[in-house]
């Protein structure tokens, strides 16, 4: 067993439920946090049937005292957070023209502010230890833009550069910081869209698939690991060519 510690937010289902089952199945103890505590506990039971250590653990990520309080159990419970996967986003569709500032607040909140604050949390552990990786899920979208989601877009292009900002803060220290840019997941948020949305969107994947969550958390497994050490402030895109 390794004896490092990761943190995925979001991970009671989708891409951060692939990417927590994927790093205890490494060996790494594994704290999951998400707000829907029932099925954290059920990815938590997951793991440890494995034989895998899981610490299931609810945060809200548009709360910063909320992501202090959750950081602050899991570092009682596991110690150093050596890992931070930063997965956790929330969507508000809808054209800019019409936006609420409550949907453009709530999505840049969470799943740019809260990516932040959950990473202010872990650097003093990281830096004391000269060892840390820091891994933002990013989108594809970040990349090339979509129409009605424009607060999406920017929360996850933001995610971008501040992930290229923190490489640069933190390489001294032995961090390292970079971004996945997913494509195309099947996940919850891609399972309420239309056959025809579906179609339209696969024929502009050169790889002709929607790609699985466990695409994205075998990219999270490499940057976490020790073959990664010399990347840092790097975007991997997992898209099936969707974007180059």
């Amino acid at each position: 067993m390794s004896n490092r510690t990761a943190f995925v937010t979001g991970a009671s289902r989708g891409i951060g439920r692939a990417c927590a089952l994927a790093l205890a199945e490494a060996g790494y103890r594994v704290a999951v946090a998400a707000r829907n505590v029932d099925k954290l506990e059920e990815v938590a039971a997951a793991i440890r049937e494995k034989g895998g250590e899981a610490y299931a653990v609810p945060i809200d990520m548009a709360s910063p005292d909320s992501i202090k309080d959750a950081l602050g159990k899991t570092a009682k419970e596991f110690g150093t957070v050596d890992i931070l996967v930063n997965n956790a986003a929330v969507t508000k569709d809808g054209l800019a023209l019409r936006m609420k500032r409550e949907d453009w607040d709530v999505v840049l909140q969470t799943n740019l502010s809260g990516a932040f604050f959950a990473i202010q949390q872990v650097l003093h552990g990281m830096m004391k230890s000269r060892w840390g990786r820091v891994i933002n899920i990013s989108s594809v979208v970040a990349e090339m833009g979509n129409p009605g989601q424009a607060n999406y877009v920017a929360s996850k292009a933001g995610l971008i550069g501040l992930t290229k900002s923190l490489a640069q803060e933190m390489a001294s220290r032995g961090i390292t910081v970079n971004a996945i840019a997913p494509g195309f997941i099947e996940t919850d948020m891609t399972a309420v869209l239309s056959q025809e949305v579906r179609d339209n969107m696969l024929a502009h994947v050169p790889l002709k698939r929607m790609g699985r969550a466990e695409d994205i958390a075998a990219a999270v497994l490499f940057l976490a690991s020790d073959g990664a050490s010399y990347i840092t402030g790097h975007v991997l895109d997992v898209n099936g060519g969707l974007y180059m």
